[in-house]
C-alpha cells in the first residue's frame, strides 16, 4: 500500500523571545540561548518539504536591537516565513510602536492567504492593548477600559500582557470565514494569543472568537503560542493547539512539522514539542 500523502506541510515555532540579557531562572526563560535554538530549527525544517513556515510571535524578548539577531537567523530559512508579533515584541521604544508589523515583513496585521486547497489566517490579538500603541492613543484608552472590565468581572485572563481584538478586525474575521465557507475551504487561524480552553493566557473576549469559529464549523484548527507550558482543547469542530515557547529551558529545543491529511491533522514535535494525531 503506498504511504499516504499529506495534502499540506508546514512547520511551526512559536516563543523565541531572544534577548541579549541573563536568564530570568524562576521562569527557566534563557534568552540569550534562543538563537541557537532557533538556527537548529531551521536547519531541521530546511531539510523537510514544507509549504512554509509560521512563526507564532514573541521573536524578541525586548528592546529593538534585538530584531536583527534574529531576523538575521530567518534569513537562513529555505521555506516561505509568516511571522507574526506577541505582545513582547512591542517592547521596545515607543517611536518604533508602528513600525513592529514592517519589520517582520508582514502585509498587514491580520491577513489571509490560501495554500494546498487551505485557507489561513492570520489574526493580532495585541490590536487592543497596553504595549502596541503609547499611552494617548485611542486603542490605548480602550484596553484600559476593556481590561478594568475584565478585572470587575473577575476573569482569569484579566492580565495586561494579553490583549484583544477591535471590533473592525472580528467583522474582518467573520467575512473571511464566510467567504472560505462559500468556497468550501477549510480554515486554519493562527494568533499568539490562546482561546480555548479556559487559561490565565487567553486572548481577551476569548469566547467570541470560540462561538464564530464554531457557527462558522470550517475552522480546523487554531494555532498559537504565548502560554508557553502548551495546551490543547477541541471545541466543536476545532483543535486549539498551543505550541510550546522555545525561549523556556537551558538546552532543550522545541518546534514542531504539521501535516493536513483529509481526515486528521499529525503534529510531529521536535524537542520538548509533542506529537499528536487530532481526527477530522
Amino acid at each position: 500500500m503506498p504511504h499516504e500523502k499529506p495534502l499540506l506541510r508546514f512547520g511551526v515555532i512559536a516563543d523565541p523571545q531572544y534577548a541579549d540579557l541573563p536568564p530570568w531562572l524562576e521562569m527557566e526563560r534563557y534568552y540569550a540561548s534562543s538563537l541557537d535554538k532557533l538556527r537548529q530549527a531551521i536547519g531541521v525544517l530546511n531539510g523537510e518539504d514544507l509549504s512554509f513556515v509560521v512563526t507564532l510571535g514573541d521573536l524578541i524578548d525586548r528592546g529593538w536591537e534585538s530584531y536583527d539577531p534574529v531576523l538575521a537567523a530567518y534569513q537562513g530559512l529555505r521555506h516561505e516565513s509568516f511571522l507574526m508579533p506577541g505582545n513582547h515584541d512591542f517592547f521596545v521604544a515607543p517611536a518604533k510602536l508602528g513600525d513592529v508589523h514592517k519589520r517582520l515583513g508582514m502585509p498587514a496585521a491580520w491577513h489571509d492567504f490560501a495554500r494546498g486547497g487551505f485557507r489561513f489566517v492570520v489574526i493580532d490579538g495585541n490590536e487592543i492593548s497596553l504595549f502596541s500603541t503609547p499611552e494617548g492613543h485611542l486603542r490605548h484608552a480602550l484596553a484600559q477600559r476593556r481590561l478594568e472590565t475584565l478585572l470587575t468581572e473577575g476573569a482569569i485572563n484579566a492580565k495586561e500582557w494579553n490583549g484583544g481584538i477591535g471590533d473592525g478586525q472580528f467583522a474582518w474575521l467573520e467575512a473571511v470565514l464566510a467567504w472560505a465557507s462559500a468556497a468550501d475551504e477549510k480554515v486554519v487561524v493562527m494568533g499568539h494569543y490562546p482561546l480555548y480552553p479556559e487559561n490565565e493566557h487567553n486572548l481577551w473576549s476569548a469566547e467570541r472568537l470560540t462561538d464564530l469559529f464554531a457557527r462558522s464549523g470550517n475552522v480546523i484548527a487554531y494555532l498559537n503560542g504565548h502560554n508557553h507550558v502548551g495546551n490543547l482543547g477541541r471545541a466543536g469542530n476545532t483543535w486549539y493547539v498551543n505550541f510550546k515557547g522555545m525561549v523556556d529551558t537551558k538546552a532543550e529545543n522545541t518546534f514542531a512539522v504539521v501535516e493536513i491529511f483529509a481526515d486528521r491533522i499529525e503534529i510531529i514535535g521536535h524537542g520538548r514539542e509533542e506529537s499528536r494525531t487530532l481526527a477530522l
